[in-house]
């Protein structure tokens, strides 16, 4: 497979995307958490106005790092820092986070019921795109999702061109896609998400700049891509500008809102 920059182009939409990193409660099993955030606390964020999507990528319980062992690259997820789910909140315009303010501290309030610890990760306008690379009636079977740290040294813009003109293209050319979004991250800044009584410790070496979410066919296409000579190959283009990947497995990918309209119930 080629990785270089004209491998694939593919087709893409841009929007504006906040990712909120969760950690369930540990003083219960963790699927009580899983489901109460399935379930109760879905609601409250549904009904956020000015929401152009909204899913909750809950992430597998066991997760060691898929992506292989990479010379000066921490790819091992750390057990303490190990995220379970992710709400990805997709805005209409710029001005919609404004519109859901007052549905904002409701779910403020109950997170406490769920979570231990959340940080939320937003970027600029167009920063969070999604490519097409699924052919007619092809369907994603199973994920990943990958989180991007960058070296102390590389510059932010040096490294959104490297995922928008290098990685993207690397991936789409493997043909074996069929869901590919990525976002790059503003600074993280704790009062964008102070929720109370939640935990929001993010040391500055922990922080992440980018994340990918990739689609394929099953699990055994998922497995063989990061077992694949491609993943070799992006982590010899990736090891000067990331100090970190880390890639979990996700379990489920459940959609609440789609196109701004709620639906009667999640889909996968």
């Amino acid at each position: 497979m080629s990785t270089s920059p004209s491998a694939v182009q593919p087709d893409v939409k841009k929007h504006l995307t906040s990712s909120i990193l969760l950690w369930v409660r540990t003083d219960q099993p963790r699927q009580t958490g899983m489901d109460y955030w399935k379930g109760p606390h879905s609601g409250i964020i549904s009904a956020t106005p000015g929401l152009a999507e909204y899913r909750q990528i809950h992430l597998a319980e066991h997760n060691p790092g898929r992506w292989p062992v990479t010379d000066g690259v921490e790819t091992s997820i750390p057990a303490d820092r190990k995220v379970d789910g992710v709400a990805e909140v997709t805005f209409q315009s710029a001005l919609s986070p404004l519109q859901g303010r007052k549905q904002t501290q409701l779910a403020y309030k109950d997170e406490i019921n769920v979570f231990r610890r959340t940080l939320l990760y937003a970027g600029p306008p167009n920063s969070s795109r999604w490519y097409d690379v699924a052919g007619p009636g092809e369907t994603v079977g199973a994920r990943a999702l990958v989180y991007l740290r960058r070296r102390d040294g590389v510059g932010a813009g040096e490294f959104r061109r490297f995922i928008k003109k290098q990685l993207v293209p690397a991936l789409a050319g493997t043909g074996v896609l069929k869901e590919l979004r990525t976002q790059t991250f503003l600074p993280w800044i704790e009062k964008l998400w102070d929720t109370p009584d939640v935990a929001h410790d993010n040391p500055d070496d922990q922080h992440f700049h980018a994340s990918l979410i990739l689609g394929f066919t099953d699990t055994a296409s998922r497995d063989a891509f990061f077992t694949s000579k491609v993943i070799e190959e992006l982590s010899n283009q990736l090891r000067p500008l990331a100090s970190a990947i880390h890639a979990y497995d996700v379990a489920a990918a459940l959609t609440y809102v789609r196109n701004g309209d709620i639906l009667p119930g999640y889909e996968e």
